[in-house]
């Protein structure tokens, strides 16, 4: 057997069991990071809706089209009463897209929570985004109309004051935000369509 030969030869098996190892190593580790993904997803509904004790996903797949950014609802419940929705969604902001979760009391009428998930954003101006001093503007806003962003002190129940240079990521999540409350007053409110 010639030398080009012995070493393609032991390329080629140092190649298959690179690939046995990770495609095992795969197969190990794709049911834990699964079942932590749910996890962290149910700790993110909790989050932001802290008054359900369980959560129903809806089916929005009709909606798709008109509300592309939104990933998944779910129904809050208190045993057999309905307190709100939680809705994961995706926003585009300035580095991005940003993956949040917005909860709404429906028997308040407000916001009841919001937490971003993860985000591509800049730093020291759009990362502050996730901060709860940027989060806290939007706890108890009114769900019955969209919220608008504002530069400069919020004088209005539905305004939320821009992070200072990094209007586009504020106005992501403000979106992603008004995209929540109009698939609720649109589609689920008063038993909607959605069920």
């Amino acid at each position: 057997m010639s030398d080009y030969v012995k070493m393609s030869l032991k390329l080629f098996i140092i190649t298959a069991l690179a690939a046995l190892a990770l495609g095992i190593t795969y197969a190990v580790t794709k049911e834990p990071i699964e079942q932590q993904k749910e996890q962290a997803g149910i700790e993110a509904r909790r989050a932001v809706l802290s008054d359900a004790q369980q959560f129903v996903a809806v089916d929005i797949e009709l909606y798709k089209n008109e509300y592309p950014g939104i990933v998944e609802v779910y129904e809050g419940r208190a045993g057999d009463t309905e307190v709100g929705y939680v809705f994961r969604i995706l926003s585009k902001g300035y580095g991005g897209n940003i993956e949040l979760y917005v909860g709404l009391n429906t028997s308040e009428g407000k916001v009841a929570g919001i937490t971003i998930a993860s985000h591509s954003e800049t730093p020291g101006l759009g990362a502050n985004a996730a901060e709860p001093e940027f989060l806290s503007r939007f706890y108890d806003k009114p769900i019955d109309k969209p919220l608008a962003v504002v530069t400069g002190d919020s004088g209005k129940a539905d305004e939320v004051e821009a992070i200072t240079g990094a209007t586009i990521t504020s106005k992501a999540v403000v979106d992603g935000v008004n995209d929540a409350i109009s698939l609720y007053n649109q589609v689920l409110k008063d038993g909607g369509e959605a069920r």
